[in-house]
């Protein structure tokens, strides 16, 4: 909220600088977010009359002006506003003067050959608007030529924007400030009264309020007022509107808006007339009720908006003429032919008012403080100060107001208990302890500091206990004595208590878990991959989602149940942009239905394609796919960076990846996650590259395997010194049975003579078995105690080939 130095002075006397008041309010919790200093920018413009406009002589759009600023001699200023004439009273930037919003500083000129001693100002030019037309023209009774014309722009006033917590509703007016201020300095503080307004013509055409939901509106005020003459607000009302970042409009309506500032109290004027002409009758009943399915109505922004049922609304004979809280409706809007009015002022329920405007994506300044919380005491007062304001600046006389009310009690009083021993107990020593004086806050400076908010605070039979009364604009956020003992540190200032650290305190440090994903993070990055990062929401198609009850977009309706859409859709995205193939990975939650139940699980997803090769001209610069065993390689380097030791075995269970060319992952036994190639229909569809791999990890199971001993503590083995003795073995082999198999068993049969085995040729075609390959694999002895014979190695490579003989029907060739 946007706060005027200058209104907030006329409510407590504020002798601090602005600076300073901007840091006292900072430190206590509500932060001034920038300060808007005015003063500097129509120093030494000074207020003058043109006493005689002619016709530049060299220029068709210039004139000379001789203006008179309260000296001895006139100026002779050039001048080529087009609203420039002779008895006016304009703002005059006389020589010397820096406006620092155009960044200008006035010297004597010649303007095609005439001298100019100064500038007739605009408001732009003042930074008082976007854009002028025209010079500034004052309408003034009793002027002083030559006085500083800031005190009559409103420029003689710094403005402090100021954002408060969302607990403090009361923050959001200048009477809620301004207590806040004295609250903390001490100063004197002056609350604006409302005097009895009185309501005269008892017999005037007849007003009824109705309040059908009770819950969502507690009370409704509804005044009429006869007989009031639209015009534009006066000087000082339209500068206090403009400070605070609100467009005047008329007199009525700035008075509700100047309320709002005020008060924190949304009020809204109907025009009495277009109310009965809209119903077509000339009793209005006003009521209060939630939408019904099919209605609509135009509101103030000129926008049709189809209402929903949770939207509150306002009603003149059952049909809507506002949007309870939010904004009114363009059909009884106050404009200039207005000459009766309703004015409303009520309390409704928090959560009625942010459901119904985020129902139709509007917020308002009125929304904004229904959502937080008005002061439902300050209702009548606000009411009447309206009224009087109305009847003051735009005439007319009040005739009929009547009240309705949910009967519950509104008194919004709370008392709470307040333990002395307690507030130390929280807060701790002071600073001054250090110096000598009390470690500890002592009652007196309790009291004090609660009865300056506004607060009772009676003594009970305790000692050091307290009976706190809280005040009813402090009524929703004051409700229990830790807020009490918050609020007691705020003013006593945070930075006076002594900063001391828990007596058992340790250093900081990792979870093993955390370590670990970091590792595995660590890992994926280390094999080329970047680390993604997508929304856990998608669009709603599986009947397994978990499906969101009230989301903000169709696209982010429900949870992912799967890590692969996202990174298949990011890599189609990247490629589209021309930023070529994305190999990455992402470290992310999934989420799914189990029957009734909801469940959630951490994994790791990954995506690798496109042409591994960075120059490409022994390819004659065409693009080469990335095979299997490529995209493989990349995951083994991970697992194996891990000390992990993943098992592959063919899969063809999920349908967006190729049958052939899937595989599911294990570790120690347990089900780790799937690895394989894009399905190429699927493929087609995307417009993604020719072969393009996948996987999905379950992060739990990585993580237990990692968090072992033996895989997280890594151990230095010595290695052999002596020659290995290698061995070549080749058979034909039945296609359906994998090679990690066979390796498998020939690791198991050698012993552990067997340093090695790895596959390094496979072939199909000609002279070959149907049904079958040749496959080469070359096992690597070694012994770390000495050079092996023959008659070691020997027997362990016959117990290879029997144990690939006997389990799986190999047909030997070495």
């Amino acid at each position: 909220m946007r706060i005027s130095l200058k209104w907030l002075r006329e409510l407590v006397d504020v002798v601090i600088s602005p600076e300073e008041l901007a840091e006292t309010l900072t430190m206590a919790g509500f932060e001034v977010e920038e300060i808007e200093d005015r003063r500097p920018w129509a120093s030494g413009v000074v207020l003058g009359k043109i006493i005689a406009c002619e016709q530049h002589p060299n220029a068709d759009k210039l004139r000379v002006c001789q203006v008179d600023v309260g000296s001895s001699e006139a100026l002779n200023i050039v001048c080529g506003a087009p609203n420039a004439r002779a008895d006016i009273y304009v703002p005059i930037a006389v020589v010397g003067t820096f406006l620092s919003t155009i960044d200008l500083k006035i010297k004597p000129a010649k303007l095609r050959g005439v001298p100019s001693e100064g500038m007739i100002c605009s408001l732009a030019e003042l930074g008082l608007a976007k854009e002028s037309a025209g010079i500034h023209i004052f309408e003034l009774e009793n002027p002083e030529l030559g006085s500083d014309i800031r005190p009559l722009l409103g420029l003689d006033d710094v403005i402090l924007d100021l954002t408060a917590t969302a607990n403090r509703a009361d923050a959001l007016s200048m009477v809620g400030v301004a207590r806040e201020v004295a609250a903390l300095t001490g100063a004197s503080l002056r609350i604006p009264e409302a005097n009895g307004v009185a309501i005269e013509g008892k017999e005037s055409p007849g007003l009824a309020v109705e309040i059908s939901e009770p819950q969502g509106c507690p009370i409704y005020i509804g005044t009429a007022i006869e007989g009031v003459k639209i015009a534009a607000s006066p000087a000082w009302l339209q500068q206090r509107l403009q400070a605070a970042g609100v467009r005047p409009i008329n007199n009525v309506v700035d008075v509700t808006n100047y309320i709002l500032l005020e008060w924190g109290q949304p009020l809204h004027a109907f025009d009495r007339d277009r109310l009965q002409s809209f119903t077509g009758t000339q009793d209005i009943s006003i009521g209060v009720r939630f939408a019904k399915t099919g209605e609509s109505f135009t509101t103030l922004d000129g926008q049709n908006r189809n209402l929903q049922a949770q939207n509150l609304l306002i009603t003149a004979s059952d049909k809507p003429v506002a949007l309870a809280g939010v904004m009114g409706g363009e059909d009884t809007e106050v404009h200039e032919g207005t000459q009766n009015l309703v004015l409303e002022a009520a309390i409704f329920d928090q959560a009625t008012i942010r459901r119904s405007a985020r129902a139709q994506g509007l917020r308002s300044e009125a929304s904004i403080r229904y959502e937080r919380g008005v002061n439902q005491a300050a209702l009548a007062t606000a009411c009447n100060r309206a009224v009087a304001l109305i009847l003051e600046l735009a005439g007319g006389t009040a005739t009929v107001q009547k009240t309705a009310s949910s009967g519950d009690d509104l008194s919004f009083s709370r008392s709470l208990e307040l333990r002395l021993d307690r507030v130390n107990l929280v807060l701790g020593q002071l600073k001054r302890g250090q110096t000598g004086g009390s470690k500890y806050l002592e009652p007196e400076e309790v009291k004090n500091i609660l009865t300056a908010l506004g607060c009772e605070v009676v003594q009970t039979e305790k000692e050091r206990v307290w009976n706190v009364t809280v005040p009813p604009y402090r009524y929703r956020d004051l409700e229990r004595e830790i807020d009490l003992i918050e609020e007691v540190a705020r003013l006593h200032g945070y930075d006076n208590f002594c900063d001391t650290l828990p007596s058992k305190t340790e250093p900081g440090y990792l979870s093993p878990e955390y370590a670990a994903i970091r590792n595995v993070r660590s890992a994926f990055r280390a094999a080329g991959l970047t680390e993604l990062m997508h929304y856990s929401l998608v669009k709603t198609e599986g009947d397994n989602q978990v499906v969101l009850a009230n989301p903000l977009f169709v696209e982010y309706s429900a949870l992912r149940t799967e890590m692969l859409s996202g990174l298949i859709d990011a890599f189609q995205y990247n490629l589209e942009q021309g930023n070529g193939a994305l190999n990455g990975f992402e470290v992310g939650r999934i989420f799914w239905k189990d029957g009734d139940a909801k469940k959630e699980a951490d994994a790791v997803g990954g995506i690798i394609g496109g042409d591994p090769t960075v120059w490409k001209w022994q390819q004659s610069g065409r693009d080469r796919p990335l095979t299997w065993f490529e995209a493989k390689g990349v995951l083994e380097s991970v697992f194996q960076e891990l000390g992990l030791s993943v098992e592959y075995q063919r899969d063809s269970s999920n349908t967006r990846l190729h049958p052939g060319r899937t595989a599911a992952l294990s570790l120690n036994g347990k089900h780790l996650g799937v690895f394989g190639q894009l399905h190429p229909q699927l493929q087609q569809e995307k417009g993604l590259p020719e072969q393009v791999y996948v996987f999905q990890l379950d992060l739990a199971v990585l993580l237990t395997e990692l968090g072992r001993s033996s895989i997280s503590t890594r151990k230095f083995a010595g290695y052999s010194s002596f020659p290995a003795s290698d061995r070549d073995i080749a058979f034909f082999a039945p296609v359906e049975v994998p090679v990690v198999e066979m390796q498998s068993a020939m690791k198991k049969a050698a012993g552990s003579l067997l340093d090695s085995v790895e596959l390094f040729d496979e072939y199909r075609g000609d002279n070959v078995p149907a049904g079958q390959r040749s496959l080469a694999f070359r096992l690597i002895y070694r012994a770390g105690d000495r050079t092996l014979s023959e008659t070691d190695v020997e027997p362990a490579q016959q117990k290879v080939r029997d144990v690939l003989v006997e389990k799986f029907g190999v047909s030997l060739r070495s």
